[in-house]
């Protein structure tokens, strides 16, 4: 039974990205708090070139000023790494509680993560002023992906280490 304690960790940390998704983006909104912190605005002119569209809107100093901008790729970097902690924390609890390969945990731990992402996107679809998107699934799963990469990164080294 000590072992199945593992589970809690990816439990709660969905329970986390739950209650995250749940929240509406005025709540989330951190321009105010980059604005307060320092004046962003000596960014601009090495920022204001860059303008690429995402989930049919303009992303770019222009159209978000430099604190939207910069909030943009932190909110995306957040789905990037929130992800990736998930993952690793599924890899922990098959780890710690099953006997089943290395490459099976990894497998199971990257699928069970990009079907979380899948149900994150559309519980934002119920949630007020949030809409779900495909493009964030597949910066989740990069998470994850990146999470896959960086174990079986670590396993390789940690098999060919002598004991």
């Amino acid at each position: 039974m000590k072992k199945h304690i593992f589970w809690l960790l990816p439990v709660c940390w969905m329970g986390v990205i739950f209650y995250s998704s749940h929240q509406p983006y005025e709540n989330q909104d951190v321009k105010p708090f980059l604005n307060t912190i320092i004046d962003l605005s000596f960014l601009e002119p090495y920022l204001n070139w860059i303008a690429f569209t995402y989930h049919n809107s303009v992303v770019s100093v222009e159209s978000l000023g430099v604190a939207g901008f910069i909030e943009f790729f932190i909110r995306k970097g957040a789905h990037v790494s929130v992800f990736l902690i998930l993952c690793l924390l599924f890899y922990l609890a098959f780890r710690k509680s099953s006997t089943l390969k290395s490459s099976k945990i990894l497998g199971f731990s990257f699928l069970l993560t990009v079907i979380y992402a899948i149900t994150d996107e559309v519980h934002q679809g119920f949630t007020p002023n949030r809409t779900p998107y495909a493009g964030d699934v597949i910066l989740d799963s990069f998470g994850a992906l990146l999470a896959i990469g960086l174990l079986a990164l670590f396993n390789r080294r940690k098999a060919r280490r002598p004991h």
